[in-house]
C-alpha cells in the first residue's frame, strides 16, 4: 500500500570575496541567521519555496485566477466554499526532522521521468478535500499526456455513469464505505466495467487484509488518507510503468534571466562536474542554434550536432545519435549547435519535444543550454525538465524576467520543486546591486549558489576553450558548481584523481 558559515549572503554588504551560498537548512553551510526573517514553506507536494515572512504573496494554486482546466480534460474549479488543497508548513532556519518533507523526496526520486502515457482518467471523489487534492495531482507534468475529467460523487455514480458508457483507462474513485460493503460496492462496479481498466481504489480503512482482498478481486491499486500529489501521481505511474520501456535520465534546464548572465557558461561548467565529480554519464544539448557557445567551451568543432537531429527526428535511433555527439570525455558526450547564420532554424515544436525525448534516453543526466528567447518549444521544454536552473544577476530586469519566469513553473509545475537560483556575478566593483536577500525576498526563494564575479577565471577559460575546473580547481566558483552538481545529481563527489608528476613517476620504486 502506497499509503561555520563562511559569511552570511544576506549581509547588505555582500561583495566578490563572499562565499557562494548553498541553500539553507542542506548541509549546514548556511548559517541560521541568514534566515532571520524569512518563512519556510515546504509543501507536501515536495516543493520547498522560501518566502517573505510577512507582506510578500505566496503563489496559491486555487486562487480565483489560477484555473484548474486544461486541454485534454474536463476540469472544475473546486472555489467557493469547496475546502483547499492546503499542504503543511514549517518554520525556516536550521530544518528540523521533517517525515513528510522526507517522504516527499523518496517519491519524487522513484517517480518515473517518462510520464503516464496518453490515457483517459476517470476521478470519482466523495469529499471536496480529496477532489482537490486530485485535481492538483492532475495537473502534474508528468500526467499532461491524459486526459482526465471530474465528476461529483463515488462508488455510486462511477456505477450509474458506466451503466450507459464504456470505461476509460483509469478510474480513479473514493469510498467511504468500510469492510463488507465497500467489497459490495466494487462488484457493482466491476459488473459495469471493461475488460482492461484500471480501478484506483481512495479508501477510509488502512488495513492489509482489506488490502489483499482488494487486489485479490482485480483492484489496481488501493490508498487510504492522509494522502499527498506526489503519492497519488507515484501510484498512477507505477501502474503504467512498462519494465520494457526504454531507459530515460534525468533533464537539467538551465535558462538565463536575460542575455549575458552567464547561463550557459554555467550549464556547460555542470555538465562537466557532473560527469567528471558525480561520474555519471552527461549529455550536454546546446539549443542556442544560431549562437551557441558549447562547441568553442569545449575546443570541440563537430560536424554534425542538434540541427541534424531536429530536421530529422524520425530516423533517430540510438546508433545515429551516437555519431551525431562528440565525446568530450569518457562520460561526458555533447550535441553541439552549428552557431551560424545560414538558416533560420524555423523548426516545428514537435520536433524539439520528440528529439529531446529520445536524446534523454542516452545517459542517467542530460543538460540543456536554452537560449534567451521564448516560444512555444522553449516552454514546453523548459515545463517538462526535472530540474532547472535559473541563473540571474543582481540587477532590476533580470530580477523582472526571473519572477515571470519563476511565477510560470509554480503554475505550469505545481508538484515540482522551485528551480534552483543561482546569481552570478556578484559584487562587480562600482556597480549598483540589489543586494542578494532582497532580490531573493522579491521571487520568494534564496539563491542555491551566489557566485562572486572572477573576470580573469571565466575569461581564462572561456578564451582556451577551457572549463573553470581545468582552469583553476581550487577556486570558490567551482567548489559551488561542483556543489550545485551533488544537489542536482542526489549523489556524493567523487574526489578529483590527482595528476601524476613527472619526477613522481622517474623516481617511482618498483
Amino acid at each position: 500500500m502506497t499509503g561555520s558559515v563562511r559569511n552570511d549572503p544576506f549581509d547588505t554588504g555582500f561583495d566578490a570575496e563572499d562565499d557562494f551560498t548553498p541553500p539553507i537548512g542542506g548541509d549546514g553551510w548556511a548559517s541560521p541567521a541568514a534566515a532571520a526573517g524569512l518563512s519556510f514553506n515546504t509543501s507536501a507536494l515536495g516543493n520547498e519555496a522560501f518566502r517573505p515572512a510577512s507582506d510578500a504573496p505566496i503563489y496559491d494554486p486555487f486562487a480565483e485566477d489560477a484555473s484548474l482546466t486544461r486541454a485534454g480534460g474536463a476540469f472544475e474549479d473546486f472555489h467557493g466554499s469547496e475546502p483547499d488543497y492546503e499542504a503543511p508548513t514549517y518554520s525556516a532556519g536550521p530544518r528540523p526532522a521533517n517525515p513528510v518533507a522526507d517522504m516527499q523526496a523518496d517519491i519524487e526520486a522513484s517517480l518515473s521521468h517518462a510520464g503516464v502515457p496518453r490515457i483517459a482518467i476517470h476521478l470519482f471523489c466523495e469529499r471536496p478535500e480529496t477532489a482537490a487534492l486530485a485535481e492538483f495531482a492532475m495537473r502534474d507534468r508528468r500526467l499532461s499526456r491524459a486526459a482526465v475529467t471530474s465528476f461529483s460523487g463515488g462508488m455510486a455514480e462511477a456505477v450509474s455513469l458506466y451503466q450507459n458508457q464504456p470505461t476509460p483507462s483509469l478510474v480513479i474513485v473514493e469510498c467511504a464505505e468500510q469492510g463488507a460493503a465497500l467489497l459490495e460496492s466494487l462488484d457493482r462496479l466491476a459488473e459495469v466495467c471493461d475488460p482492461g481498466t484500471k480501478v484506483l481504489v481512495i479508501g477510509q480503512t488502512n488495513d492489509i487484509s482489506l488490502y489483499r482482498e482488494l487486489m485479490r478481486r482485480g483492484v489496481s491499486e488501493y490508498l487510504v488518507p492522509p494522502l499527498q500529489p506526489l503519492q497519488l501521481i507515484n501510484a498512477i505511474s507505477g501502474l503504467y510503468a512498462d519494465p520494457a520501456a526504454p531507459f530515460v535520465g534525468r533533464s537539467v534546464a538551465v535558462l538565463g534571466a536575460k542575455g549575458g548572465v552567464g547561463a550557459s557558461t554555467l550549464a556547460h561548467n555542470l555538465a562537466y562536474a557532473l560527469s567528471e565529480r558525480m561520474q555519471a554519464n552527461t549529455v550536454l544539448v546546446d539549443l542556442d542554434l544560431p549562437f551557441g557557445t558549447a562547441g568553442l567551451d569545449f575546443n570541440q568543432d563537430p560536424l554534425q550536432g542538434v540541427v541534424n537531429a531536429l530536421t530529422q527526428p524520425d530516423r533517430l535511433d540510438p546508433v545515429l545519435l551516437e555519431r551525431m555527439m562528440v565525446r568530450c570525455s569518457d562520460k561526458l558526450s555533447l550535441f553541439a549547435a552549428p552557431a551560424t547564420l545560414d538558416d533560420d532554424y524555423d523548426i516545428a515544436p514537435e520536433a524539439f519535444e520528440e528529439v529531446v525525448g529520445k536524446i534523454r534516453g542516452t545517459a542517467p543526466f542530460v543538460v540543456f543550454d536554452l537560449p534567451h528567447l521564448w516560444s512555444n518549444w522553449m516552454r514546453r521544454t523548459l515545463l517538462a525538465a526535472d530540474d532547472v536552473v535559473l541563473v540571474a544577476t543582481p540587477e532590476l530586469a533580470s530580477l523582472r524576467n526571473a519572477k515571470n519566469l519563476v511565477d510560470l513553473m509554480r503554475l505550469g509545475r505545481p508538484n515540482d520543486g522551485p528551480p534552483k537560483l543561482v546569481l552570478n556575478q556578484v559584487g562587480v566593483q562600482g556597480r549598483p546591486e540589489i543586494p542578494v536577500k532582497d532580490f531573493g525576498e522579491a521571487l520568494g526563494l534564496v539563491p542555491a549558489l551566489c557566485l562572486p564575479f572572477d573576470a580573469k577565471l571565466f575569461g581564462q577559460a572561456a578564451n582556451n576553450g577551457q572549463m573553470l575546473e581545468e582552469v583553476n580547481s581550487k577556486t570558490r566558483v567551482v567548489d559551488g558548481i561542483n556543489h550545485l552538481a551533488q544537489l542536482i545529481g542526489r549523489r556524493e563527489a567523487v574526489a578529483p584523481k590527482a595528476k601524476a608528476s613527472l619526477l613522481g613517476a622517474l623516481f617511482k620504486r618498483k
